[in-house]
């Protein structure tokens, strides 16, 4: 809920006083309790004094010194004092881009801070997580098993409105000059229709129901989410008649809605927070009701991403929740102020929390999100950052967190109050262009079905060992520099450089053919000044695949290469080309017949009928894990099809034929000198 950014200004102003005064009392009020006390106070002023006098570089392992002796004490005082030295030594290191012990004490401070019982540590452990060295690799997959699996929760089930995959576009659009709540322009200014538009409504008013009829006039599936706000306090939600009338009306529309009661409920800047019993209480009764009520309605909890250890506090429990939000922006300056920087590499580890706790078995949806391209406080362009982490943000979330399911994002610009952000992607060219791309991916649905999912369904697998893909593969790094900018990401594959990536997602496609067995493929990250600062080593090798028809040939027993011919399962096969199959255990015998064609395979025998003749195979067929396996190309010529093989995707192509065909001998391979003789007589007299 950004309208509440000017009071978290407030609160921080508030808190950065509170602690200059924490400093200096609790460091008097704590005196250490050791036999050499004085020599802790004197060591304690040496290094305040050196770092005043600007020596940080001497002041640090004093003040180090002092971290560790206060947190030794195991009192709230002196927890409080160590985690404002690890504050002071976190500051420092990364001004000096000492990265690693930036990340060892704000780390640390948030623990700190946290066994003082206060959670004011979050922001530098973000801080923390965006200095930290990252490289994670991310490989594509088709895998219909694989994607259902990451998609669904563990129970299986999917939640209301939810996709099987893919995610929700979503749009606040209200302020946004050229569109406003003209929800069916949005095909012609961003290339897309947005499947939720979202809406604010206070709790005691009516329904919106004109942002009900403007999703309906944008035709079939779109839907709204609603921010309810109880901005007179919770005490006004009641189950009464002004709720009940509320509910049936959002029935009565008979769109999709996601009701995301009081959100930003862990953050002070608003007025339901802090009474954890009550609010869990109010949430309940609003998903109670809408249950009874409408049951078009998807109750949604959506906290705000900081203070992330608090959230959990608030949850109402699985049975009245559909749906977990999170409200998340990226900004060049904290809360609009340009002495708080917070320039990063990504803004995703700010769903981390969120994704831990509930996503194994709630859908995710980032219930408001926005990237800031200018701030109007200094009227600073920040273009490049912001189409930089705009990618990162859209690009990421299908690898990473497979389990978000909806995205709204944020278009306004703040050009009067709060933070003073401009997120409105058409004052920008180059935001604009790049939104617009991302989303014509059909991975973002523009459409709200249960069990939706896109046109073309790919998955994406965390590389951790060997690698193995079919016919081609898309490779994409999930990075973190401490520096703003990436310069660029290099591949190389079994030492040869192949290709280089300046911009994200620095993704990267390889066909089959280019991929011999066991190759490495090395990633290398370097920063802007052309410093390599990361790299990763992954064992990536390629199938052979089969096309019938043009449709894969999908088999539980995988395909084998013996002698350089591929071996597919013939059960498989057969009934694939339309063909019956029966076996015979007793003579180790596979028949297969189709269109009046008998063709019999012996288990390790090279030689095979059809239709009563003694036929010779390039390799014999062979029992694999209870599978009878045979030549891919005998067996589909010996069926009347005609068999071609694409170099490019490593892919064995066979289109069918539906009358009957001569076999034909168009390899003899490593077939013995006899078998090689007695095939080319019968294809002379054939």
């Amino acid at each position: 809920m950004i309208q509440f950014h000017s009071k978290r200004i407030l609160i921080f102003k508030l808190k950065k006083i509170f602690l200059l005064v924490l400093t200096s009392t609790i460091t008097l009020t704590s005196v250490p309790t050791l036999v050499n006390a004085d020599s802790w106070w004197d060591l304690e002023m040496k290094a305040n004094r050196t770092a005043d006098e600007g020596k940080m570089n001497e002041a640090a392992p004093l003040l180090a010194r002092l971290v560790e002796h206060f947190a030794n004490e195991g009192t709230i005082g002196g927890w409080t004092n160590a985690a404002l030295y690890s504050k002071q030594l976190g500051k420092y290191y990364e001004s000096v881009k000492d990265y690693s012990n930036a990340v060892h004490y704000y780390e640390i401070e948030n623990n700190y801070w946290l066994n003082a019982g206060n959670d004011w540590g979050a922001e530098d452990w973000y801080r923390a997580q965006e200095l930290s060295m990252t490289l994670d690799i991310y490989v594509s997959t088709d895998n219909p098993v694989y994607i259902e699996n990451v998609s669904t929760s563990k129970q299986g089930k999917l939640a209301k409105f939810e996709p099987e995959s893919g995610l929700y576009l979503g749009m606040y659009s209200e302020t946004d000059p050229g569109m406003g709540n003209n929800f069916y322009l949005s095909k012609s200014i961003y290339g897309k229709n947005h499947a939720i538009y979202l809406a604010y409504s206070p709790y005691d008013g009516d329904f919106p129901k004109r942002y009900a009829d403007n999703a309906k006039k944008a035709g079939a599936g779109t839907g709204i989410q609603i921010a309810l706000e109880p901005s007179n306090g919770l005490d006004e939600v009641k189950d009464d008649s002004h709720l009940r009338k509320w509910a049936r009306d959002a029935k009565s529309v008979g769109i999709p809605i996601f009701l995301r009661f009081a959100s930003e409920m862990n953050g002070n800047w608003v007025v339901w927070h802090g009474d954890t019993e009550k609010y869990i209480e109010k949430f309940r009764l609003i998903s109670k009701v809408m249950k009874e009520e409408a049951p078009n309605v998807a109750m949604v909890w959506s906290p705000n991403d900081v203070p992330r250890y608090s959230m959990s506090t608030y949850y109402p429990g699985d049975s009245f929740v559909d749906w977990v939000g999170i409200n998340m922006y990226t900004m060049p300056y904290r809360d609009g102020q340009p002495a708080l920087p917070e320039y990063g590499t990504s803004p995703v580890e700010r769903l981390d929390e969120v994704y831990r706790l509930y996503a194994d078995r709630k859908p995710i949806m980032i219930s408001e999100t926005g990237v800031a391209h200018k701030t109007n406080r200094d009227g600073k362009s920040h273009t490049d950052w912001a189409v930089e982490n705009l990618d990162r943000l859209y690009e990421v979330i299908p690898k990473k967190y497979p389990r978000v399911k909806a995205i709204t994002y944020f278009n306004q610009n703040m050009t009067t109050r709060e933070s003073l952000n401009d997120y409105l992607l058409r004052d920008d060219p180059l935001m604009l262009a790049a939104y617009k791309s991302i989303i014509s991916n059909s991975y973002y649905l523009d459409k709200i079905e249960t069990g939706a999912k896109p046109d073309v369904q790919i998955g994406y697998m965390k590389a951790e060992n060997d690698v193995r893909f079919r016919k081609q593969v898309r490779i994409v790094p999930y990075i973190r520099i401490p520096e703003v900018f990436i310069g660029k990401v290099e591949y190389m594959l079994n030492g040869s450089a192949i290709k280089s990536q300046t911009h994200a997602p620095y993704s990267l496609e390889l066909n089959a053919g280019d991929v011999p067995e066991g190759s490495k493929l090395q990633v290398n990250v370097y920063d802007q000044a052309g410093k390599q600062v990361n790299t990763k080593i992954i064992t990536l090798s390629s199938d052979v695949s089969v096309d019938i028809d043009g449709n894969e040939l999908r088999a539980e027993q995988p395909l084998i290469i013996r002698e350089g011919r591929t071996l597919v399962p013939i059960r498989t096969i057969f009934e694939a080309i339309g063909a019956q199959v029966t076996w015979d255990q007793t003579n180790m015998m596979a028949t297969g017949s189709k269109n009046g064609i008998v063709i019999r395979f012996r288990i390790g025998d090279q030689v095979a009928e059809r239709d009563g003749e003694t036929v010779y195979q390039e390799t014999p067929a062979e029992l694999v894990n209870g599978n009878t396996m045979a030549p891919v190309r005998f067996v589909g010529e010996a069926l009347g099809g005609k068999v071609e093989w694409d170099g490019t995707t490593r892919t064995v192509k066979i289109l069918k034929s539906d009358s009957p065909g001569s076999i034909t001998f168009t390899k003899v391979g490593n077939m013995c000198f006899l078998a090689k003789i007695l095939q080319f007589l019968k294809y002379l007299f054939t």
